[in-house]
């Protein structure tokens, strides 16, 4: 039996749900999926310039998993730029 998941918090809740490449329309593109939690850590990390430490304490997890969570974004982000796909952005439960 796997360990259950630590719950994250989360306080950042982005305005939109899709991010795509201009002049083509969504149906025609594949997608690569954020999750909240991805998307709160690449906010922490890389738009307020916290280290990986305070920002895995600002979610309420270890700086291990946090390091995991935001090299899964950058990786799902940069796809999606090289390989010209949408991101649909998973948002805060509510």
């Amino acid at each position: 039996m796997t360990r259950p998941r630590i719950k994250r918090c989360l306080k950042f809740n982005p305005d939109v749900d899709y991010f795509k490449p201009r002049g083509i329309p969504l149906r025609e593109l594949e997608e690569v999926e954020l999750l909240a939690e991805e998307i709160e850590a690449i906010k922490l990390y890389l738009v307020d310039g916290l280290d990986q430490t305070q920002s895995a304490k600002k979610m309420g997890i270890s700086q291990p998993t946090f390091a995991r969570t935001v090299d899964s974004a950058c990786k799902k982000v940069a796809e999606a730029l090289i390989k010209g796909k949408a991101i649909k952005i998973n948002k805060i439960d509510e």
